[in-house]
């Protein structure tokens, strides 16, 4: 499994998502135009000092996410939109799973909602906010990802 995250805006968010790949030894993916520097102090406290178990990959032009999109088996884009829920993600037997997340203020590039329709997936909320903070929301579907899967490579 792999983390992609869309034009990532908020260091923040992007240093615990960090960590978290780290806790769960899977490739992190910044794809398109980050809203910060790698060198950002909050970036880099948000991601204390797991940062050397971190396998991050940087892709700067989305065509290039999309090719890596085309040779995936498995993918998944998380996105209030979705039509199907994220525990309905299917686990891949073999190959890898790209679970792919938005920007934190707009969402997808407005053409994945129509391109990518039948792989888009929702986390349920209540009507009362627009969406969850994006590190919460990893969270949530990249370990119901493993606990499905069994949860490989973690003790």
């Amino acid at each position: 499994m792999k983390i992609v995250l869309v034009n990532p805006e908020i260091p923040q968010n992007t240093g615990n998502i960090a960590r978290l790949s780290a806790g769960l030894g899977v490739e992190l993916i910044l794809a398109g135009k980050r809203g910060f520097s790698l060198e950002d102090r909050y970036l880099k406290r948000a991601g204390l000092d797991y940062w050397e178990h971190v396998r991050l990959k940087c892709i700067d032009d989305i065509n290039e996410l999309e090719i890596l999109i085309s040779k995936t088996e498995n993918v998944a884009f998380i996105s209030k939109f979705g039509r199907k829920l994220y525990t309905d993600i299917p686990t891949a037997d073999f190959g890898e799973t790209l679970l792919i997340f938005g920007c934190e203020t707009s969402g997808f590039p407005s053409d994945f909602h129509e391109k990518y329709k039948d792989f888009m997936y929702r986390i349920p909320m209540s009507g009362k906010i627009r969406s969850l903070n994006i590190a919460n929301s990893v969270a949530i579907v990249a370990y119901d990802y493993f606990r499905r899967n069994g949860f490989p490579s973690l003790s």
